[in-house]
């Protein structure tokens, strides 16, 4: 008995290098896409991490010739003979324990808040989103002027309710703090944004399904809108850490790492190594550390994400 021949391998034969050829333009479109970024990245961020690396070995103002002094720089920092050192990775860490948590906790106020279905939410999130478009500089400016403890706009709000103000800015304690509200201030509409997009995730049918259990807002939130909002706070945190080691301009503009050392970061004591007494061995030193340092707590921070961020 004869049958027909197939036709189906031919046809597979034929189709696969015009299936080939599709995925290569795909692959080619999304490097032109991505590859600016790539290159740019390549270019600011990684490359300049080698020449920071070796100056990090040696004794260098800027100029010249670098001398080469192995670990010194290194051993300077950790044994305690640069006395702000530490000072300023403990103030750095209190800003860290402050400014994140307050920040993506804000920001998820604002995000559920804004995605209840009322007239005018575009124009609040256009409006909470305003603090992250400014610049650091006029947002450190217009603070400076808020916490002014005789003629700012805090210490006078709070003077009608018959509260006596404290020197925001003049005294250690409300300084850091002052810090930090500012900067979970600037941070706290980003934060919104990016829960609100979150938020776009949550099934609707099982919040539904929650409220006819007899499931309460509280309930909902806890135990099925949180756990889908995981990834979104974890993406966050990373940034926000970071962020946090990196804190400087808002500092210098408020502060000035004062008063005495009770905001003096570790960014501000790296600059004025390197840029103020051109000790710019030492201050790629401090460059290269806190590199390394922020890569172990982000590695850390993807370990333990295993044990509370939820994926579908």
């Amino acid at each position: 008995m004869a049958y027909p021949l197939s036709t189906v391998g031919p046809s597979r034969r034929t189709a696969t290098p015009a299936r080939r050829n599709r995925k290569v333009r795909a692959a080619v479109r999304g490097w032109l896409f991505v590859g600016p970024v790539v290159l740019g990245t390549f270019l600011f961020n990684v490359l300049p991490l080698i020449p920071t690396f070796y100056f990090s070995f040696t004794s260098w103002n800027g100029l010249g010739d670098p001398n080469w002094i192995g670990l010194r720089n290194y051993t300077r920092a950790l044994s305690g003979d640069d006395d702000v050192f530490y000072t300023s990775l403990k103030n750095t860490l209190v800003y860290t324990t402050g400014y994140v948590p307050l920040g993506i906790a804000i920001g998820l106020v604002l995000a559920l808040l804004v995605n209840k279905p009322l007239p005018g939410m575009p124009f609040f999130r256009a409006l909470f989103f305003l603090p992250i478009v400014t610049s650091l500089v006029a947002v450190g400016i217009v603070w400076r002027w808020i916490y002014n403890d005789r003629f700012g706009a805090l210490n006078w709000g709070l003077g009608e309710v018959g509260i006596d103000g404290p020197r925001w800015l003049g005294e250690p304690n409300p300084a850091m703090l002052a810090v930090i509200m500012t900067g979970v201030w600037t941070s706290m509409g980003y934060n919104m944004i990016i829960l609100h997009a979150g938020l776009q995730s949550v099934p609707q049918d099982l919040l539904d399904a929650a409220s006819v259990d007899g499931a309460g807002a509280w309930s909902r939130f806890r135990n099925v809108t949180l756990p889908f909002l995981s990834p979104t706070i974890f993406f966050l945190s990373i940034l926000a850490v970071i962020g946090s080691f990196q804190v400087f301009a808002l500092i210098l503009i408020m502060t000035g790492g004062g008063p005495g050392s009770a905001t003096y970061v570790y960014i501000f004591n790296l600059w004025e190594q390197a840029f103020q007494l051109r000790n710019m061995g030492y201050g790629s030193a401090l460059a290269v550390m806190l590199f390394f340092a922020i890569a172990a707590i982000t590695a850390f921070q993807w370990r333990m994400s295993k044990h509370w961020v939820f994926y579908q």
